[in-house]
C-alpha cells in the first residue's frame, strides 16, 4: 500500500513538472533586439562566433539585428544558413532594410530574422528621411515592419527599430515619437513596439535632456527594460543602452510581466570577456509575449511523449518498490 502511494505521488509530481515546463515553452513568444557590432564578412567567417550567434538568435521568434555591415551581401546568407542548420525545428527567414547612413564608407542595415512557422511578415516600410518634423534627423532611419503572430495574445503588431547615433541620441529619440505617430496613422494600429540600441543612458542621454524626449515624456508609452540594467558586455561599462518600448495598454497587457531583460550570453555560455566581445559589445535585450492559450501541435506531441515516458518510468519504479 505504501509503495503504491509513493508511486502515485512521484508520478503526480513528474506529470505536474512536465505540464508546467510544456506550458511555459508554449507561452514563450520571444522578441529580441541585438546590436551585432560590425557584423559583416569578416565576422561571418569565424566559426566560434557564428556558432554562438546561432545559439543566441534561435532562442527568439523575432530578432532585430543592428550594425549589419554586409556590403558584399555575403554575411547575412551565411548567418541564415547557420540558423536553419542549427535549429531544424523552425524555419528562419530574414527581411532587411536598405543600407543606411550619411557616409558612403559607413552604412548599416536593420535586419529582422523571424521564425516563419510562428510568425508571418505582413508589411514593411522604410521611413523617409524627408518626413516633416524629422527631416534628416536620423543617421539610420527606421525600417518599420508589421508581423502577424496568431498564437500570441496581441496577434498583430508593428516593430520600429532604431540604432541612434551617439552624438545625436536626444534628438533621434525625440524624433522617434514622430515616427510612431506616422506609422500608427499609416497602418491604423495602436499596437507598436520600438526597440534597439537607443544609446539611451550614460553620457549619450544626460538626465537633463530627458525632458526633451517625447518618447519618455508622453503618456501611453511603456519602457520595459528597467533603468540601471547593464546591456553592455565590458566590465568597465554599465549602461542601459538597449531598450524595448511598447505603445498602449493593450500591448503592455500582452507582455509577460518582468520578462523584459538583457540576455547575458557571456554568463550563459561560460565565455571569457574577450570571447564574448568577439560576438558583440552588447547583450541582446528581449521580451516575452503571452500566448493566446490555444494548444499547438508541438505541445500535444510533447505531451504524448512525456506521458509515454512517465508510464515506462512508473512501471520500472513500481517493480522496484514491490520487490
Amino acid at each position: 500500500m505504501r509503495s503504491s502511494s509513493l508511486l502515485l505521488l512521484l508520478l503526480s509530481f513528474l506529470l505536474g513538472a512536465c505540464y508546467v515546463e510544456g506550458a511555459e515553452k508554449e507561452a514563450d513568444f520571444r522578441i529580441c533586439a541585438f546590436n551585432l557590432q560590425h557584423f559583416g564578412e569578416s565576422k561571418s567567417k569565424k566559426n566560434n562566433v557564428m556558432h554562438t550567434l546561432s545559439r543566441i538568435i534561435t532562442r527568439c521568434d523575432i530578432t532585430l539585428l543592428q550594425e549589419v555591415r554586409d556590403s558584399k551581401e555575403k554575411a547575412l546568407p551565411v548567418l541564415m544558413n547557420r540558423l536553419n542548420s542549427y535549429d531544424t525545428e523552425h524555419e528562419y527567414r530574414a527581411v532587411a532594410s536598405e543600407r543606411l547612413g550619411r557616409s558612403e564608407s559607413y552604412q548599416e542595415q536593420y535586419v529582422f530574422v523571424y521564425r516563419a512557422d510562428t510568425v508571418s511578415l505582413i508589411n514593411q516600410y522604410q521611413y523617409p528621411d524627408n518626413h516633416p518634423g524629422s527631416v534628416d534627423v536620423f543617421s539610420r532611419e527606421p525600417f518599420v515592419v508589421r508581423f502577424k503572430a496568431p498564437k500570441t495574445a496581441i496577434k498583430d503588431f508593428v516593430l520600429i527599430p532604431q540604432h541612434t547615433s551617439p552624438e545625436n541620441t536626444t534628438r533621434e529619440l525625440d524624433a522617434l515619437y514622430d515616427v510612431l505617430k506616422h506609422v500608427m496613422k499609416r497602418w491604423r494600429t495602436e499596437n507598436v513596439m520600438l526597440l534597439g540600441d537607443f544609446n539611451a543612458d550614460c553620457a549619450y542621454l544626460a538626465k537633463k535632456n530627458r525632458k526633451f524626449v517625447r518618447l519618455l515624456t508622453e503618456k501611453n508609452l511603456y519602457w520595459l527594460i528597467p533603468e540601471k540594467t547593464d546591456t553592455t558586455v565590458r566590465e568597465s561599462t554599465s549602461c542601459t543602452y538597449d531598450r524595448i518600448v511598447v505603445h498602449g495598454e493593450t500591448f503592455a497587457r500582452a507582455v509577460v510581466p518582468n520578462s523584459a531583460k538583457p540576455f547575458n550570453f557571456q554568463k550563459e555560455y561560460r565565455l571569457q570577456e574577450d570571447q564574448a566581445l568577439e560576438i558583440s559589445d552588447h547583450y541582446p535585450v528581449e521580451v516575452l509575449l503571452k500566448s493566446d492559450g490555444s494548444p499547438s501541435g508541438g505541445g500535444v506531441k510533447r505531451s504524448v511523449h512525456q506521458l509515454l515516458f512517465l508510464l515506462v518510468l512508473g512501471h520500472l519504479i513500481f517493480n522496484m518498490l514491490t520487490r
